[in-house]
């Protein structure tokens, strides 16, 4: 077997479902397999999804097991020479699989690959490749000084901005939402490390890869990543459980170097994890809090595709009383002028007649737009369209 594509799911069915759509998609001419480890979920997850995907094998947990544990899980059941750790709110291309495969059948270096991953409104996202989190890009990631020379090699190492984003290039962390791995080589590193509950695992796998004398590497294949379902990054226990995972690798790789270099790292990572927590609550104390379905009725709509198609769009968010406009561009110029005029919050595709890879190549160009629009997908079949916020059906 070619593939093995372990997804750990947690009260996200609706974005899952669309990941094992577009992953069913990428599959085509490979020989695979897909595993969902379920953690728990109270939304009925697996009675949703299984009718959907009977080729997917689901594993329910009976607690919430966290990440590290539940993917070790279903790569101890997994079969494929290389096994990709993908997050359940992302979407994958038609070509994004083959395109890892091609690459790492060609270069027996990598031990692992990441890919471009993509935020919301199409712009890059820097987590996509990362240097190691030594104590000195440590420091200089909770100092600000990363921020400040993003694309110095000295300062700027810890999101890499000083390679080019189009090229293949040979980095050191591999991102935990799309992880493409080499079996032989996991084999020699060993699995995650079930001591990091939530966040950086990924760091420490990567790490482990690079010790068995193999190279990671960044490959420009695009995909889409929600990056705010599968784990809400604007909460308390994203801050809590982000700066822990910080210090569990500082202490577990650089303890050695002593209290003189471990100390300033270590206050620096609390610090930064106080502001962040401070600034959350300042915050929420001062937004007026409103539920999503609020919050969303007041964004604005485009549609982008056939008038027939939009018709479908507009009849579903109807039930909301929610307009959407029409985008008809055939020509990269008519849709940004459309865009320009009509400055509309989100731009939504029909993901059953557009190709994924279409949808993010549009997006891509939507986002240099003055107002870039979110991405929100529309599935006619299910009468249901997806946005970062909100799922109307």
């Amino acid at each position: 077997m070619q593939l093995s594509i372990i997804i750990v799911n947690f009260n996200v069915k609706h974005f899952l479902h669309q990941c094992l759509q577009s992953v069913e998609r990428a599959c085509a001419n490979i020989d695979a397999e897909v595993i969902v480890i379920d953690n728990c979920s109270q939304d009925g997850s697996i009675e949703y999804l299984q009718p959907l995907h009977p080729n997917v094998t689901f594993i329910p947990n009976t607690q919430n097991l966290g990440f590290a544990k539940a993917n070790n899980i279903g790569i101890r059941q997994s079969r494929g020479e290389y096994v990709l750790l993908l997050n359940p709110d992302t979407f994958i291309t038609e070509r994004t699989l083959t395109d890892c495969i091609s690459f790492m059948d060609l270069h027996p270096e990598a031990g692992g690959a990441g890919v471009k991953m993509l935020n919301r409104n199409g712009t890059f996202a820097l987590e996509s490749r990362r240097g190691i989190p030594t104590p000195f890009v440590a420091f200089c990631k909770m100092s600000g000084l990363c921020s400040l020379f993003p694309r110095s090699r000295v300062f700027g190492k810890y999101y890499m901005q000083y390679l080019d984003k189009e090229e293949e290039n040979p980095i050191e962390i591999i991102s935990g939402a799309f992880m493409f791995l080499r079996r032989s080589t996991l084999n020699r590193s060993g699995l995650l490390d079930e001591d990091f509950f939530m966040y950086g695992e990924d760091i420490d796998l990567s790490y482990r890869l690079l010790l068995t004398g193999q190279q990671n590497f960044y490959i420009p294949t695009p995909i889409f990543h929600y990056k705010g379902e599968s784990t809400q990054k604007n909460s308390y226990r994203y801050v809590h459980n982000f700066y822990k995972a910080m210090l569990i690798f500082l202490r577990k790789h650089y303890g050695h170097l002593g209290l003189l270099y471990a100390l300033p790292i270590e206050f620096a990572i609390f610090l930064k994890g106080f502001m962040t927590y401070a600034n959350l609550k300042l915050i929420r104390s001062k937004q007026d809090v409103k539920g999503d379905f609020d919050y969303m009725k007041e964004r604005s709509y485009a549609f982008c595709g056939s008038a027939d198609d939009y018709s479908l769009a507009q009849s579903a968010m109807s039930r909301y009383s929610i307009a959407v406009q029409h985008i008809s561009a055939e020509t990269p110029l008519e849709l940004m002028t459309q865009l320009r005029d009509l400055r509309p919050d989100y731009i939504i595709f029909n993901a059953e007649t557009v190709s994924y890879a279409t949808m993010l190549q549009q997006l891509q160009l939507t986002s240099t737009a003055p107002h870039a629009p979110l991405l929100a997908t529309f599935y006619p079949s299910a009468n249901r369209i997806i946005t970062d916020s909100y799922v109307f059906e």
